[in-house]
C-alpha cells in the first residue's frame, strides 16, 4: 500500500465525520461519527478527490481535518500536485498561508515537471499569492525540468506586479533555460520590448 492509500486511509474516520457533521456541535461528534461511519465511508478515490477538491476550493478547514488525522501536507496527487501547489493555482490566499504558516507545506515542492506553486500563481495572475510566495525561503531562482525560473514565469507572462519583486529578492535576470534563452529573449518572444529593454539594463548593472 502506498503512503498517500495509507494516510488517506488513516484520515478516513475524520473526513467522514468532518463532512457529515460540518455545522454540528463539536461535542456530539466523536458519539455520532461512530454511527455514521458504516454508513457514509467513501471510498478510497472519492477520499482523494475529496482532499485534492479542499485544495482547489481553498477549503483550510477541510484541509486541516486531513491533517489533524495524520496525513502528509506535503503529499502529492499523481502530477506532482500538492495541496500548496493546487491552491496557489486557484488563487487562494487564505489557504495558502494557512498551508504554509500553520500546517508547514514546504514551498519549494516541484511538481512531475518541476514547477512549484510560485510558477503556478505567476502563470495564473495570481499577484498576492505570488508575492507570499516570493518570501518563501526557497531558492528564488529555482527551475522546473526545461532550466526556467518563476522571473522566467512572470516575463512570459508579462506579470509586471510581481517582476521587480522577484528581481528585489535576487532572482537572476541573466538566467538562461535550457534551450538557451535568457529572461529578455522570452519578453521579446511576446513582443514586450519595453521589458526587454529592463531586463537588458538589469543584467548590465
Amino acid at each position: 500500500m502506498s503512503f498517500l492509500k495509507q494516510t488517506l486511509t488513516a484520515a478516513l474516520f475524520v473526513v467522514a465525520t468532518f463532512t457529515s457533521f460540518y455545522t454540528s456541535a463539536v461535542s456530539d461528534a466523536t458519539t455520532q461519527a461512530d454511527t455514521q461511519q458504516s454508513a457514509t465511508r467513501p471510498n478510497m478515490e472519492t477520499l482523494k478527490a475529496r482532499y485534492f477538491d479542499a485544495a482547489r476550493e481553498g477549503d483550510s478547514a477541510m484541509l486541516s481535518a486531513f491533517y489533524q488525522a495524520g496525513l502528509d501536507v506535503n503529499v502529492a496527487d499523481e502530477k506532482g500536485y500538492t495541496a500548496l501547489i493546487l491552491a496557489a493555482y486557484h488563487g487562494h490566499t487564505d489557504t495558502v498561508n494557512f498551508l504554509i504558516s500553520e500546517a508547514n507545506a514546504n514551498p519549494c515542492q516541484e511538481d512531475n515537471r518541476g514547477n512549484t506553486a510560485l510558477m503556478g500563481a505567476i502563470f495564473k495572475g495570481h499577484v498576492s499569492v505570488a508575492k507570499q510566495l516570493v518570501f518563501a525561503d526557497c531558492d528564488i531562482d529555482e527551475e522546473n525540468e526545461q532550466g526556467q525560473t518563476a522571473l522566467m514565469f512572470a516575463s512570459l507572462f508579462d506579470r509586471q506586479e510581481i517582476i521587480n519583486t522577484l528581481i528585489d529578492k535576487g532572482a537572476n535576470p541573466a538566467h538562461m533555460d535550457k534551450a538557451g534563452n535568457s529572461v529578455a529573449d522570452i519578453a521579446l518572444s511576446q513582443g514586450n520590448y519595453e521589458l526587454a529593454k529592463v531586463l537588458r539594463e538589469q543584467n548590465a548593472n
